[in-house]
C-alpha cells in the first residue's frame, strides 16, 4: 500500500511538474495530476470534482475579489498618482530619489490592494518612464519594481495572507498584523540598496513644509482606505471581505465623486476586469485544493513531516529552516497561493509537533513565498516587471541578487525574533496569537 501510494505521488509530481514546463497554466497542469492520480485510486471522479469546489467554498477567500477591485479602481481612476506625489515630496531628495520614491510608494499601494501583480503593473506604468529618463538602467528599475511590489504580500490587506489564514485555518488580521515589521523591513532595504547600488538621479531639493503638507492633502483619500481596512479588521468592526466591501464604497461614494467624478462611466469595465484578475487565483486554488487533499489522503504530508521530523526534531528554528528551504525551492516553480495550499497539511503538522505559533509560523512562509516572487526560473514578479520595462528576465535577475540579500536578512530575522514579529499582533489583538482574557477580568493571558 505504501509503495503503491507513493508511485501514485511521484506521478502526480512528475506530471504536473512536467506539464508546467511545458507552459501549461499552473491550474490546469495540477488538476491534470488530479485526474490521473484519481484515476489510480479508489476516489470517484465526482467526489474529486466535488472537491475543486470545496476549496474555493471558503468565505474568507471572498476578500480577494474585493481587495483586488479597491486597487483596479485606484489604478484605472488614475487616483495613485496622488501617492506618488506624496512620494517624490518625502523622499524625492535622497540618492536614488527616484528609486526611493517607487519603494515607498509601492509601500503605500501595497495597503490598498494587496496584490503583487496589481503592485507591479502600477509601479511600471508609473515609475519605469520617469526612472528610464533620468538614466537609471532598465534592468535596474525591473529589480527595483519586483522587489518592491513583494511588499504587497506581506503588508495588510495582504491577499497571500487571506489565502494562508482561510485555509490554515489561522488568524487573517494576526498575519496582517504580523506581516508590517517584516514589510517595513523590506521597504527599508530597498531603499538602502537604490542609495548604495542605484544611480543618484536628479538630485532634487527637500521638499519645503508646505509642499509636504499640500502632498499630504491631495493623497489624504486615498491613504484613508489603508486605515479603513486594516483599522476595521483590527477593531472587529468587519472581516476581511465586509472590509473589503466597506473599501470599494468609500471609494464609490467618497473618492470618486470628489477626486474623478468622470470615471464613474467606467465603472462597469472596472468589475468586469477585476473578476477577470479573480478568476486566474480561484481556478488555481481550486486545482491546488483538490491536489493538496489528494495529497493528504495518499498520506504524503505525513511522510513529508516525517521526514523533516527526522532531521529537526521538535526544534522550532530549525524545522522553519527546513520549511524554508523547501517553500524557496518550490516558489521557484510554483505560484504561492496553489504552494500554500498543497503544502499546508505539512505546515500544520509540523507547527503544532515544534509547538511553533501559527501566526508566527505563516509570517515566516509567507516572507519565504515573497521572496520565491523574485526568483528564477518562474519569478512571477520579476518576469512581470521585465516584461513592463523592456528588458531580458537574465538580465533583470542580475540586477536583483542584492535584494536577495535583504530577504534573507527578513527572513531570518522573523525565524530568530517571533517576538518582534508577534508584538504587534499581540498588542492588537493578542486573541490572534493564543492569549486569553484574564478570569479577572482585565487584561489577556498569553501562553
Amino acid at each position: 500500500m505504501v509503495a503503491q501510494n507513493a508511485l501514485v505521488l511521484g506521478i502526480m509530481t512528475v506530471l504536473f511538474l512536467s506539464l508546467g514546463y511545458l507552459g501549461v497554466p499552473v491550474a490546469f497542469a495540477l488538476i491534470a495530476g488530479v485526474l490521473v492520480g484519481t484515476a489510480m485510486t479508489p476516489i470517484t471522479f465526482q467526489s474529486m470534482i466535488g472537491q475543486l469546489f470545496n476549496g474555493i467554498d471558503s468565505e474568507s477567500l471572498m476578500a480577494i475579489p474585493f481587495f483586488l477591485l479597491v486597487g483596479e479602481l485606484m489604478t484605472s481612476a488614475n487616483v495613485v498618482i496622488r501617492i506618488a506625489e506624496l512620494s517624490q515630496a518625502m523622499v524625492g531628495h535622497i540618492r536614488g530619489g527616484l528609486g526611493q520614491v517607487t519603494t515607498v510608494f509601492s509601500m503605500f499601494f501595497s495597503g490598498m490592494s494587496g496584490s503583487t501583480s496589481a503592485d507591479v503593473a502600477v509601479l511600471s506604468r508609473t515609475m519605469s518612464k520617469p526612472m528610464a529618463a533620468e538614466g537609471y538602467k532598465p534592468e535596474f528599475v525591473a529589480a527595483l519594481i519586483a522587489g518592491a511590489s513583494t511588499i504587497a504580500a506581506l503588508v495588510p490587506p495582504s491577499i497571500m495572507a487571506v489565502v494562508y489564514g482561510a485555509i490554515g485555518n489561522v488568524s487573517i488580521a494576526g498575519l496582517f498584523l504580523g506581516g508590517v515589521l517584516p514589510g517595513l523591513m523590506v521597504g527599508a532595504g530597498l531603499m538602502i540598496y537604490c542609495y548604495f547600488f542605484g544611480p543618484v538621479g536628479f538630485r532634487r531639493p527637500r521638499a519645503t513644509f508646505a509642499q509636504l503638507a499640500g502632498a499630504t492633502r491631495n493623497a489624504a483619500l486615498p491613504l484613508m482606505i489603508p486605515l479603513i481596512l486594516l483599522g476595521g479588521i483590527m477593531t472587529g468592526w468587519f472581516t476581511p471581505t465586509e472590509a473589503g466591501v466597506v473599501a470599494i464604497a468609500y471609494i464609490l461614494v467618497v473618492i470618486l465623486p470628489i477626486l474623478k467624478p468622470e470615471h464613474l462611466r467606467e465603472l462597469p469595465r472596472d468589475f468586469i476586469h477585476a473578476g477577470l484578475i479573480f478568476s486566474l487565483p480561484l481556478i488555481t486554488i481550486a486545482a491546488a485544493s483538490a491536489f493538496g487533499w489528494l495529497l493528504a489522503y495518499l498520506r504524503g504530508p505525513i511522510v513529508v513531516a516525517g521526514w523533516i521530523g527526522d532531521v529537526a526534531g521538535t526544534d522550532p528554528v530549525m524545522i522553519m529552516f527546513l520549511l524554508v528551504l523547501v517553500f524557496t525551492i518550490v516558489g521557484d516553480f510554483i505560484e504561492p497561493i496553489p504552494a500554500i495550499i498543497i503544502f499546508m497539511p505539512v505546515v500544520n503538522a509540523l507547527t503544532e509537533a515544534a509547538d511553533i505559533k501559527p501566526v508566527h509560523m505563516g509570517v515566516v512562509l509567507i516572507v519565504t513565498l515573497a521572496f520565491g516572487l523574485i526568483t528564477p526560473p518562474y519569478g512571477l514578479a520579476l518576469l512581470m516587471a521585465s516584461k513592463f520595462v523592456g528588458v531580458r528576465f537574465s538580465t533583470a535577475l542580475k540586477a536583483s541578487l542584492p535584494i536577495y540579500i535583504i530577504f534573507f536578512v527578513t527572513i531570518a530575522f522573523t525565524i530568530f525574533f517571533p517576538s518582534a514579529v508577534l508584538w504587534l499582533p499581540k498588542l492588537v489583538f493578542p486573541e490572534s496569537v493564543g492569549c486569553f482574557k484574564s478570569p479577572s477580568g482585565t487584561g489577556y493571558i498569553c501562553p
